[in-house]
């Protein structure tokens, strides 16, 4: 399964992979993790998007924050995603490397801060991630915070 990653600052996304960004992360945030919010955040325009394509479809995402856009003192991970066709076949892994690697050169020996949900602390381990206090609610689903230094 050859899946090809490209990461662009918000201005740079066409509006066919902006519209594609878009549809991915309410499939699965908004409609099969039922939880109703607002995915438009406002931080997308300050954001680097990675996304990773498969036969011309948008199948794996994640956005890259700066230092003080969610975290004060850290560059974030956030808004993880691997499409439904995908999922379960070892490619959240790629796709975490892929973004660690991305976080990395744009915010170099910078520590990165992500906000797990909690069922999936043990896989975010495996990639370096260290939790950092207690669980905590965000949206109604059970959250840690992790930061990988």
């Amino acid at each position: 399964m050859s899946i090809e990653y490209s990461c662009k600052i918000f201005q740079e996304l066409s509006l066919q992979e902006l519209y594609a960004i878009m549809v991915l992360r309410q499939e699965v945030f908004v409609v099969e993790q039922n939880c109703a919010y607002l995915d438009a955040d406002g931080n997308d325009q300050v954001g680097y998007h990675l996304m990773g394509i498969r036969d011309s479809a948008l199948v794996a995402y994640v956005r890259i924050l700066p230092k003080g856009t969610i975290y004060e003192n850290y560059p974030a991970i956030g808004r993880v995603i691997t499409a439904a066709s995908i999922r379960g076949k070892g490619q959240g892994v790629g796709l975490m490397q892929h973004a660690i690697e991305a976080t990395e050169a744009l915010y170099p020996k910078q520590a990165i801060k992500l906000s797990a949900q909690s069922h999936l602390c043990h896989f975010y381990e495996r990639l370096g991630f260290v939790s950092t206090g207690e669980e905590y609610l965000e949206d109604g689903i059970p959250h840690t915070a992790m930061i990988r230094a």
